[in-house]
């Protein structure tokens, strides 16, 4: 018979997280994912840790991709928050106490109380959802012109004439908040990859900078690695002691003996 004891290990959760977990509209593989993240971060006395996809879904007996979905539902409501990268390359994750900030649960998830009106065909003039001064604009501009230069090396340049810098930024957008990879590193990969001559062929677009961006970073820093030359052999100064003592030895000038090298 099962009989769990306090003694045996416990999770403090403040009752006003609680009492309001409850009255948001989680669906059951949500709220398994909370539970899961309380019991490996506050279970521990912290405040986050680093889960994979495939680690989540061991924890929780169901299949990666639908955890990876509803796990991206918890952030896009800012119920969980993305702090970066782990070691394993698993997401770092943290739950975000503060309730205030939970968005409701996105429409497309919610039963429908009644029949769907038709919908209204997107409008042709429709602004651009990242400007020139957004950030992930920016980074999809920045790496389009590297592109571009790969392309008219290789001969290429048709498979990137008509890329849609909305989409490119969007990816830029969930490589950074969904995926939780830092500005910087993202850049780095960017340069690298445009210059690497296997991989700058075969990644020409944002979509597969993402797809490819784990394997990419690892080759990345590889390759480095490989390239920073061996540090000189420390002397050591009894050498120098025991060579003295052998110019002493010799007959020689102690005066006249080089320290130097």
């Amino acid at each position: 018979m099962a009989s769990p004891q306090t003694k045996n290990g416990y999770t403090r959760i403040a009752n006003e997280i609680l009492e309001n977990i409850v009255k948001t509209d989680l669906n059951g593989t949500q709220l398994r994912i909370v539970m899961v993240i309380w019991r490996y971060t506050y279970g521990f006395r912290r405040k986050e840790h680093e889960f994979t996809l495939t680690y989540l879904a061991e924890l929780l007996d169901t299949v990666k991709s639908h955890v990876g979905r509803e796990l991206n539902i918890l952030i896009e409501r800012k119920i969980v928050d993305v702090v970066g990268v782990g070691p394993r390359r698993g997401r770092i994750l943290s739950f975000n106490k503060n309730y205030e900030e939970w968005s409701d649960r996105p429409p497309e998830e919610q039963e429908p109380s009644k029949p769907q009106e038709p919908k209204v065909p997107p409008k042709t003039n429709k602004k651009p959802k990242y400007d020139e001064s957004n950030t992930y604009f920016k980074m999809a501009l920045y790496f389009h012109k590297l592109v571009s230069q790969v392309a008219k090396e290789a001969g290429v340049e048709h498979l990137i004439k008509k890329a849609n810098l909305q989409s490119w930024a969007d990816d830029f957008r969930k490589l950074i908040e969904l995926d939780g990879v830092d500005k910087h590193l993202a850049k780095d990969v960017m340069d690298w990859v445009t210059k690497d001559p296997f991989w700058k062929t075969n990644v020409l677009s944002a979509k597969k900078l993402r797809d490819k961006f784990s394997e990419l970073a690892i080759k990345m820093n590889a390759t480095k690695n490989q390239s920073k030359p061996l540090k000189e052999p420390i002397k050591d100064s009894r050498d120098k002691e025991i060579a003295f003592q052998k110019w002493i030895q010799e007959g020689n000038n102690p005066d006249e003996f080089d320290w130097r090298n």
